[in-house]
């Protein structure tokens, strides 16, 4: 039985695991040799709280506060868990350097969170939860947010896979 516990250690590790500062509610993993970031920002790209482009994701933030985040890397698709979340949402970008640039929307990028992943098309899913736990005037909670990386191209657009109904 030891073994294929320490095969599945094996196919995943945490690079970021801690408090970010989701300035105007966003927090962004990008390409570092591409600094554009998506635009798309309608109303239903907001409620899904996930927005792609070509090298970069936008995560939507339940709080315009520091919040704690974890990014962690897994060399397959990871299993997923409906049950763990209150909002689950998939989408994939492109990494060609291998570098990822974690941050926050008004971060200064040169100080930025360097993350190293495999070079290549990424999926991305992030996860939410503790979204029903923010104070009356939105500045304390609970929440918590886990994006989780593997190569590859799947899945096409931003899939909301759970959502979220409240604000």
């Amino acid at each position: 039985m030891t073994a294929p516990l320490a095969a599945r250690a094996a196919m995943s590790k945490v690079l970021y695991d801690g408090n970010l500062l989701a300035d105007y509610f966003q927090i962004y993993l990008r390409d570092e040799a591409h600094p554009e970031l998506p635009d798309d920002y309608t109303d239903e790209a907001i409620s899904r709280r996930l927005m792609a482009g070509p090298y970069a994701v936008i995560l939507h933030t339940a709080r315009n506060m520091t919040v704690p985040i974890r990014v962690e890397w897994h060399d397959i698709r990871p299993a997923l868990d409906l049950n763990a979340y209150q909002h689950i949402v998939e989408a994939h970008f492109d990494c060609p350097s291998g570098q990822l640039v974690l941050a926050g929307l008004t971060d200064y990028d040169p100080t930025a969170l360097r993350l190293s992943v495999k070079a290549g098309p990424l999926g991305v899913r992030a996860s939410f939860s503790g979204l029903d736990t923010l104070s009356e005037d939105g500045l304390e909670g609970d929440d918590q947010y886990v994006v989780q990386l593997w190569p590859g191209a799947e899945p096409e657009g931003v899939r909301v896979l759970k959502g979220w109904p409240g604000e």
